[in-house]
């Protein structure tokens, strides 16, 4: 974890998403903290990382997506050195889809 990020704001914005319960609360959440702008971004780093993890090249997903290369290229960066993030939620997903 980025010991910059450890700060007591944004662990109490983690508490407090941490008690929304589904997708419609998430949705009025998330549209009133953030811009339509960043939360679209933020859901196409998601959409280029699970593409990149299904083995998608970089022309494949920059076409399906709209993500420039130095975005996807960021985002791999993250799947490889981040701090597993992408991973522990792709895990999860898989693990419920599953069931």
């Amino acid at each position: 974890m980025n010991k910059k990020l450890d700060t007591k704001e944004v662990r109490h914005l983690f508490e407090g998403i941490q008690e929304l319960k589904g997708t419609e609360e998430y949705f009025c959440f998330f549209e009133d903290v953030c811009t339509i702008n960043e939360l679209l971004a933020m859901a196409q780093r998601y959409e280029v990382a699970k593409m990149l993890r299904e083995g998608k090249t970089y022309i494949d997903i920059a076409k399906t997506t709209g993500a420039s290369t130095a975005t996807i290229s960021r985002v791999n960066r993250s799947l490889n050195y981040g701090a597993e993030g992408y991973r522990l939620a792709f895990e999860r997903l898989d693990k419920k889809k599953k069931k």
